[in-house]
Parts: C-alpha cells; structure tokens; sequence
C-alpha cells in the first residue's frame, strides 16, 4: 500500500514540469503577440485621441493626436484629412499644401501667417487647420 502512494506522488511530480513549461511557452508567445501588436509600422500613423467640441454654431472644432513611425527624413503630417508621414522639408518650409492634406475635391491655401491651410469643398464649406507651434520642426 505505501508503494502506490509513492507512485501516484511521482507521477504527479513529472506531470508538474510539462505543464509548466505549457504554461511559460503560453507566456511567452502572448507576451510577443502584446509587444508585435503594440509596434507601428515604419511610414504608419495611428490617430491616438480624437476631441471634437460643436458647442459654437456652424462650427466645429476638432483636435486630435497621432502617433507615427516616421521613416529617416519624413515628419508626422497630413494627407489626404488622415495622418500620415510626410518629408520634413515640408514642416520646416511651412508649404503646408505640399503634403496635399485636403480631400480630392477640395482646394488647399496657405493661411497668411503660414501657421496652418484651409480646404475648400466645391460647395463652399471652408475647413481651417492650425499647426501648434510645439509641433512644427525647426
């Protein structure tokens, strides 16, 4: 009777490291999964916050933040109403309509001081965008 305790103690004992090791290489494989999923790829942006404020009428005002993964040379910008990485020539010249961050069918002019473009639908509806002055490269 005492020899079958200790072979039932001992099979417990050698199930106890294959499931560990099950365990870590679960660990393991999620952890890669969480860092992977967490990257950008290089030339990508992602919008992070997105505020919009409507408490004006006929205007709304809307900021956001995006995180980029910008590639040597290039600067987070706008393209086409979406962040995206653009050359860094263009930030630092302040030629904002160069990265071309209107829609299709809209127009795009430089605001007089340079600090930012408007995009004008084929309806007349005008969208002003301002650049931060901590955003903008020296």
């Amino acid at each position: 009777m005492a020899s079958s305790c200790k072979l039932g103690r001992w099979r417990n004992v050698t199930a106890w490291p294959r499931m560990s090791s099950t365990f870590w290489a679960v660990v393991l494989l999620t952890s890669l999964l969480i860092i992977y999923c967490g990257q950008l790829a290089a030339g990508t942006c992602e919008i992070v916050t997105l505020d919009r404020d409507s408490s004006q009428p006929r205007r709304t005002i809307a900021r956001q933040t995006a995180r980029c993964a910008c590639k040597k040379g290039q600067i987070a910008g706008t393209t086409r109403a979406s962040p995206a990485c653009v050359d860094a020539r263009i930030v630092r010249s302040r030629q904002w309509c160069d990265m071309m961050p209107c829609l299709e069918d809209e127009g795009c002019d430089l605001l007089v001081n340079q600090s930012g473009w408007t995009c004008t639908q084929p309806g007349g509806r005008v969208k002003t965008t301002t650049v931060r002055q901590d955003c903008q490269a020296s």
